[in-house]
């Protein structure tokens, strides 16, 4: 495709993209798209065929960082880029700095050299041997897409870590062909139109451009005898399982990279990468906070108002025991140190809040005991101050 042609084709709109659109963006939907009008993907179908070497084409040049900035430049300028010709007719002025052009004596350049202009308008100079590089970077390998899956732990794998497995159903190469998309015994050969390049190049005089090559899709090869379980893709959609290390001390929503576990590359390519993303059951009696464990205990009233031992249990299966106070009030914390979650070098504690239960019946013993000790107990009645008084407080080292 030549540069005078940008100024017609839209080619963000043909990848059905945004022109400020990233580069790793505009790659995926670049791949969405050949994937879903690949010819080995729709045999037979013209317009599938047809629709995939607009999108190509349309790659070849914004996927490239260097030729998408002379693209994005030449339809900044429009007609004044110059493309008008270099002979009779059209408009009257090239531009400014560049020389200029009138209807009697065609471009008077003023000394301008015409390869620093073509240079600053198309990013080189004569073409020649920087196209050919361009045009080899159709075949380039390409890097398979990122693979996302889920993996359930229970609260005690994730604080301990796990080596498991993941189960998921993705492309891979295809069993039969090894990813060649040949049938077995055969191979596939040169594409006999591009000699093998992938690209076919269009000289226009002092310029050489290039495009994608329509027999091959720009792959450089034809298969002439498919694999029958791929159909010549050279993927297949199969389940597969990962083996996958967990770390100590994993937490919930965390995200695990395994590097090259993703989908096959193309033309050779590296596979992309695999993220586990880890959802971790809650526990019956721990709950956590960064790297420290939580922990409800009851006490009962008397050893609340009197002070008491409690024993503790921890995550390791070995019960700690913790001193409370006399007149520790409810929803008072304790830190048992080091006996929280350890992740690497770090080793959270064991935060421990007492929940002073009140009985919701009461024997006659019981009862006249409450009373005598309402009764022992000052007139004037605790304030709402007084009465929340360390009820969030932290503090007490087992």
């Amino acid at each position: 495709m030549s540069q005078h042609e940008w100024l017609e084709k839209d080619f963000y709109k043909t990848l059905g993209v945004k022109k400020d659109v990233s580069e790793k963006d505009l790659t995926k939907a670049y791949r969405k798209l050949a994937r879903k009008y690949h010819p080995d993907a729709n045999p037979g179908d013209v317009k599938a065929e047809e629709r995939f070497k607009e999108i190509s084409a349309a790659y070849d040049v914004v996927g490239d960082e260097a030729r998408r900035k002379e693209y994005d430049e030449i339809r900044r300028l429009g007609p004044a880029a110059g493309f008008g010709g270099f002979g009779g007719g059209g408009r009257g002025t090239a531009g400014g700095a560049y020389g200029s052009r009138d209807a009697t004596q065609g471009f008077n350049f003023d000394g301008v050299d015409l390869g620093d202009l073509l240079g600053g308008v198309f990013g080189r100079g004569g073409g020649g041997q920087q196209a050919g590089g361009r045009a080899r970077q159709a075949a380039q390998a390409e890097k398979g897409s990122d693979l996302e899956t889920h993996l359930h732990l229970s609260f005690d794998d994730a604080i301990a870590g796990v080596t498991t497995s993941v189960h998921l159903t993705s492309d891979a190469a295809c069993s039969t062909c090894k990813g060649n998309g040949a049938k077995p015994g055969t191979r596939p050969e040169a594409c006999s139109r591009c000699g093998g390049r992938g690209v076919l190049d269009d000289n226009q005089g002092m310029f050489s451009f290039s495009q994608p090559c329509p027999q091959c899709g720009g792959r450089g090869r034809v298969v002439t005898d498919p694999c029958t379980t791929c159909r010549g893709s050279g993927m297949e959609r199969r389940p597969r399982q990962v083996k996958v290390r967990v770390p100590a001390g994993v937490k919930d929503g965390q995200k695990i990279k395994l590097k090259g576990r993703g989908a096959p590359g193309r033309n050779g390519g590296p596979h992309g990468d695999l993220f586990v993303k880890i959802a971790v059951a809650p526990h019956e009696l721990f709950g956590r906070d960064g790297l420290n464990l939580t922990l409800d205990f009851p006490i009962t009233y008397p050893d609340a108002a009197l002070g008491t031992k409690i024993s503790v249990p921890t995550m390791s299966g070995k019960n700690v025991t913790l001193k409370v106070p006399a007149g520790t009030p409810s929803g008072k914390t304790f830190r048992v140190k080091g006996r929280g979650v350890t992740s690497g070098t770090k080793t959270g504690d064991l935060l421990v809040t007492v929940d002073v239960k009140v009985p919701t019946s009461l024997t006659d013993a019981e009862r006249e005991a409450i009373e005598a000790l309402r009764d022992a107990e000052p007139v004037d009645p605790p304030t709402a101050a007084t009465a929340n008084e360390g009820a969030t407080s932290e503090g007490g080292d087992a």
